[in-house]
Parts: C-alpha cells; sequence; structure tokens
C-alpha cells in the first residue's frame, strides 16, 4: 500500500457518496450514516475506530485495510466488488458484508448476522472468524481457514478449493456441491454434511450427521469419530474411510473401503448397488 497522503479524523458523514472516490487516506474515528456508497470506488485506505451505518459502504474498491471497525445493521451488503482487503477485529452486523471480492484477510471477525455473507468471493483467508447465519461461504474459491466457528445452515455451499483447520461447523448441508476440500481438526454437525460433493477429505474430526456424506465422489476420512451418524456413505463413490468408532448405520456405499471399530447397521441393497465394489472392514472381522 502506498503512502498515505491525508488524514481524516473525528468526522460525521451523512448522505450519498459521502467521500466518493478517494484515494490514499487514513480514516479514523469517524462515522458513516444515513446515505449510501460513502466510500465506493476508493483505493488505498487505512480505516481505525470507524462505524459504517449504511448500506453499501466500500463497493469496488481496492486496497483496504480496517482495523477496530464496525459494521451496524444497516450497513447492508457492506463489500461488494472490493480487491485486496484486509479487515482484523471488524464487528458486523448487518447481512450479505462480502460478495464476489478477491483477495481477503479477515482476522479476529465476527459476523452477527451472517445470511448471505461472504458470497463468490475468491482467494480468502479466515482467522478467528466468528459467523452466525445462513449460507455463509456460498460459491466460494481459495478459501484457507483457522480457527472458524460457524453456526446456522448450508455453509460453504458450491465452494471449491477449501482448507479448514481447527474450527467448529453447526451447520445442516455444510459443504454441499463442494469440490476439493480439506477438513482437519474440526466438530462438525448438521444433517446432510457434504453431499454432491468432489475430492472431500475429513481428518481427524468429529462429525454427527444423520443421512452425512453420501452422494460423494472420491471421499476420505482420516482418524475420524462418526458419532450419532446414520445411514452414512450412502451412493458415495471411491470411499477411503478410516473411522475409530462404531458408526451407528452404513448404507448403500457404491465403491471403496470403509474401516471402523464396528457398524451397528449395515445396510446393502444388492438390487442398487454391486456389493463386491465395496470393502467392510472392522474388528468383528
Amino acid at each position: 500500500m502506498t503512502e498515505l497522503s491525508e488524514n481524516i479524523t473525528n468526522g460525521v458523514y451523512e448522505g450519498e457518496r459521502a467521500v466518493f472516490n478517494i484515494s490514499n487516506k487514513s480514516i479514523s474515528y469517524c462515522t458513516f450514516q444515513n446515505g449510501e456508497s460513502p466510500l465506493k470506488e476508493s483505493s488505498d485506505l487505512v480505516l481505525y475506530e470507524t462505524s459504517f451505518k449504511w448500506k453499501y459502504p466500500l463497493w469496488y474498491c481496492n486496497n483496504v485495510d480496517l482495523k477496530n471497525c464496525y459494521m451496524l445493521d444497516g450497513a447492508r451488503a457492506g463489500i461488494w466488488y472490493t480487491n485486496n482487503l484486509k479487515a482484523k477485529n471488524l464487528a458486523v452486523r448487518a447481512p450479505k458484508a462480502f460478495r464476489r471480492c478477491d483477495s481477503l484477510l479477515l482476522e479476529d471477525v465476527s459476523f452477527y448476522n451472517a445470511e448471505e455473507t461472504l458470497w463468490f468471493c475468491t482467494n480468502v483467508t479466515l482467522k478467528n472468524v466468528k459467523a452466525n447465519g445462513r449460507y455463509f461461504g456460498m460459491g466460494c474459491k481459495n478459501i484457507v481457514a483457522d480457527n472458524i466457528e460457524i453456526v446456522d445452515d448450508y455453509a460453504f455451499d458450491g465452494a471449491c478449493n477449501v482448507i479448514v483447520k481447527n474450527s467448529r461447523i453447526l451447520s445442516k448441508d455444510a459443504f454441499w456441491n463442494t469440490q476439493d476440500v480439506v477438513v482437519e481438526n474440526s466438530y462438525i454437525v448438521g444433517e446432510y454434511l457434504a453431499w454432491n460433493a468432489k475430492n472431500i477429505t475429513f481428518k481427524n474430526c468429529i462429525i454427527e450427521s444423520l443421512q452425512g456424506l453420501c452422494y460423494i465422489d472420491n471421499l476420505k476420512l482420516v482418524g475420524c469419530r462418526l458419532e450419532n451418524t446414520t445411514l452414512s456413505f450412502e451412493y458415495s463413490t471411491d470411499i477411503d474411510a478410516e473411522v475409530i468408532n462404531v458408526i451407528d448405520s452404513v448404507k448403500n456405499p457404491i465403491s471403496g473401503v470403509i474401516k471402523a471399530k464396528g457398524i451397528k447397521e449395515l445396510i446393502l441393497d444388492k438390487d442398487k448397488i454391486d456389493v463386491s465394489k465395496t470393502r467392510i472392514i472392522t474388528e468383528a472381522n
């Protein structure tokens, strides 16, 4: 980021495009309210202890650094079509916060209403992020996430090239329609986990899911626990699963190897699958 040429501090700004199309500015202790798109089409900004109370504050921007900032309930659809943005200690109460952005680093960020947040963004790094809302991370590409907590349904729907570590995800239908995903050392609870995914790996995870891990092409589990997980692996192919506890039930896997301490209920419908294409290994056999 280039050296800033002017500082803006202790201001209250109102009206549409209040400081439109500025560059090389440091903005601190300011409030933007009662006006859309206050910083639209701006670049090379550092914002500190600044709050946004109205819609569309940072659209079509480049090279933005947010520190200790706040996006309140009225700041809907706050950051769209913006590239190369860093945010640390950001609190977001408004929905639809990020969309179609590239090169995001979000650290110590809390999304209190994360409905339709982080959609179709690329090259995203998440560190210590909490999000409460449906469809978080939909359609994103190239995500690296560490110590995130997501509460509500449909997380990362349609995402591609995703790495998640040391996280908690409480979400129905998480990782649906995803491709090239690795989840490590994480706790995941939610029905219908990862349906219609391709190339997905879980390592050292605790998973609880009704009808989880179904309709997946190329599924790998390494050292995972499947707690209260029923009707798992249905119509999944190329399975390489190492489960360290007893699975409640497995239904109609298409192909691969499933290793587990045990399986309480194994459902294999010979009229629907070729049972010879899946190897089941438990302590009993």
